[in-house]
């Protein structure tokens, strides 16, 4: 399976590398380099995918066309064609020449040696040599997901008015530290730049919801810098996606290959803003301005900066950038052989030596990242060093500075606002949004409390002293008598169904991070609703609410506002025995099971049994697919029909549903 509990399940890239670099297979001389090449196992249209992902890996856009396709000009496609044949040196390799592959099918087949694999079933092979043999299952349990290859410390982070919150230093190798990254706060909103893996494991140590952010700013689609993607698709709302539009074709591209899909679904995903190269481009508030930064594959660094109290303060992010040396070496007065004009090379030093308040550096040295030696005489006013999986030398430290996981470097201080309170008001909006702001002060002009990493919120069968809105972090959500939690993410309202029909709580509610929550007194929060009307509206929802939220694909990630208005436009059907008409011919709804037995058949074969919490027909509606299998009811089941537009705006679902519905096809025979 391509995707496993939301998350990229095969991701050979950097395995890949370490197999033709690290351990030598492809370099000239060494001992491991005997012709043999790394080898990709598995079924046909993975394997077909994981060639196409690594060579967009390797190369990004392929020729003039596609980058003149992507917006670019003429001109500007033949000096970036340049770039790239020079990093390759001269010829784009088939990746045929770098990797094999074995296309498995439902037969005992050799890998190599005498070693033979067998397809045991979905996600699940069997190894055997001379007699012996080994079960490998690879499939994650229903709620387990891939754990952070190391250990980090929760921070507690501020929201300023323009800071840089350091989320990555290491280099795809670093097996102690993340990928070189940031989180910038602009006006008290979070952006990131890049999106390395573990992602999810970050954000949580940084005590940050993926609900809380903006957006992010994309340098460049190497997987160090790219496959953290999906845990960007845990939100409930789409994020904006920053980039210049050949970096983002680049991306896109990329995606699509590793999902094996076509090259729009990057955008159904997020909010796609260009970024126009080389000037300052003007937001809410900020300016950044992209660098065309020589690379194999389209890539930026970016400069922001922000106007403050004495004058502008801008951070430079100089993300895989090339040393002085090499590009000395890319320059050639042969306007159509590979490389670099002179004039290139001298505008893209000074571009990298342009003074900045806060400057973070790629070091990690060789053909295709910086050399510290470049900044020796930098004026800026703090250096970083970045992108290693190695300490700083002393020569070095003499230059620039290291960062900790989770360090802050304020560059214009938060005084006069509380964003905490400004993102408050903005999710009680969003909750009651036919009361005025007046109104909601009375809900509004209470403590937002921090609570410490693993401390209870709620105690499930005791009484809830406040309706807890989550501002900032995440929170986990447990049931007795149930091995799984589900993450609760900045947004959600805690508390309330119990406090309007008075009893005890139904759930436990545990800190996974630092999280900022608004606590309103339960007479208070009574007294609101009852006396503005709400109190209808909020049981009818909140019933509703409370069933979406013990299913799988609607538990978790969704604010209160999101669940609210699904809960709106869903309506009661009853199904009874025998097959579902609607079926793989409905193309406007998706169906959540309430109560009842339905099987999916193939052929006489029953695929799937289908029971409370499990959706169906999102193939259909969402995706166009001509299903294959037939639906039955087996007695009668209660089911919701909830319309496709009510969720196509809300990415966790729209990726549940995807991976859902991919491992559906899977489930089929293979031909």
């Amino acid at each position: 399976m391509m995707l496993q509990g939301g998350s990229f399940a095969n991701l050979a890239e950097f395995p890949v590398l370490q197999m033709l670099y690290n351990q030598g297979m492809i370099i000239p001389g060494h001992p491991n380099n005997t012709g043999e090449k790394p080898l990709l196992i598995g079924l046909p249209d993975q394997i077909d995918a994981q060639l196409n992902y690594i060579h967009r890996g390797n190369y990004g856009l392929l020729s003039k066309d596609e980058l003149r396709a992507a917006g670019a000009s003429e001109e500007k496609a033949r000096e970036l064609m340049r770039i790239k044949l020079s990093f390759a040196f001269g010829t784009l390799r088939p990746i045929s020449e770098l990797l094999d592959s074995l296309a498995v099918d439902h037969k005992r087949m050799e890998i190599r040696n005498s070693v033979f694999l067998h397809r045991t079933g979905l996600n699940k092979y069997r190894i055997d040599y001379d007699g012996d043999s080994v079960d490998v299952d690879m499939e994650l349990a229903r709620d387990v997901r891939y754990a952070s290859a190391y250990p980090l410390a929760i921070r507690e982070t501020s929201r300023e008015f323009f800071s840089v919150i350091h989320s990555g230093d290491g280099d795809g190798w670093d097996i102690d530290r993340p990928c070189m990254s940031s989180v910038v706060s602009l006006q008290g909103r979070l952006y990131l730049i890049d999106a390395g893996p573990n992602l999810e494991n970050i954000l949580n140590s940084l005590s940050i919801s993926v609900n809380e952010l903006a957006g992010i700013f994309h340098t460049h689609s190497h997987d160090d810098h790219f496959c953290g993607l999906s845990a960007l698709l845990h939100a409930d709302h789409k994020l904006t996606h920053f980039a210049t539009p050949v970096v983002r074709a680049s991306i896109a591209k990329k995606f699509s290959a590793l999902l094996n899909s076509e090259d729009d679904l990057f955008e159904s995903f997020f909010d796609c803003v260009d970024l126009e190269p080389e000037v300052w481009n003007t937001f809410d508030g900020f300016d950044v301005y992209p660098i065309e930064s020589p690379h194999p594959v389209e890539t930026t660094a970016f400069q922001f900066r922000v106007l403050g109290p004495e004058g502008y303060r801008n951070y430079a992010h100089l993300a895989d950038i090339t040393a002085q040396s090499v590009l000395n070496g890319m320059v050639t007065e042969d306007d159509v052989a590979p490389g670099i004009t002179a004039a290139f090379c001298t505008k893209i030093k000074e571009l990298y030596g342009a003074r900045a308040d806060l400057k973070k550096i790629d070091i990690g040295g060789g053909l295709i990242h910086g050399d510290s030696a470049d900044f020796a005489d930098d004026q800026s006013g703090k250096i970083v060093f970045s992108h290693l999986a190695r300490p700083l030398t002393a020569e070095e430290k003499q230059v620039g500075s290291g960062a900790d996981f989770g360090a802050e470097d304020v560059l214009i201080p938060n005084i006069g606002l509380d964003y905490f309170q400004q993102i408050a008001v903005e999710n009680l909006r969003a909750y009651f949004p036919a009361q005025s702001l007046g109104a909601l002060q009375i809900l509004l002009n209470n403590e937002i409390k921090v609570f410490n990493p693993h401390e209870i919120l709620i105690w499930e069968n005791q009484p809830v002293a406040h309706v807890v809105l989550v501002v900032s972090g995440n929170v986990e959500r447990f049931k007795r008598g149930q091995d799984t939690s589900v993450t609760m993410s900045a947004g959600c309202i805690l508390g309330e169904l119990s406090v309007l029909k008075e009893t005890d709580a139904f759930v436990t509610y545990r800190a996974t991070s630092y999280v900022r929550a608004l606590l309103m007194p339960v007479a208070l929060y009574r007294n609101f609703v009852d006396g503005h009307g709400e109190r209808d509206h909020a049981e009818s929802l909140g019933a509703k609410r409370l069933w979406l939220r013990r299913t799988r694909l609607f538990g978790d990630g969704l604010a209160y506002a999101t669940q609210n208005y699904i809960a709106s436009k869903m309506n009661f059907v009853e199904l009874l025995n025998g097959p579902i008409e609607a079926y793989g011919v409905d193309h406007e709804n998706l169906y959540l099971i309430e109560e009842g037995i339905i099987q999916r058949i193939y052929d006489d074969n029953v695929l799937e049994t289908l029971g409370a919490g499990d959706v169906f027909n999102e193939g259909r509606s969402v995706f166009g697919w001509a299903s294959k299998s037939r639906l039955y009811v087996i007695g009668t089941a209660n089911v919701w029909r909830i319309p496709k537009e009510t969720m196509t705006e809300v990415p966790i679902l729209m990726w549940k549903f995807y991976e859902q519905f991919r491992r559906r096809i899977r489930l089929l025979p293979v031909s």
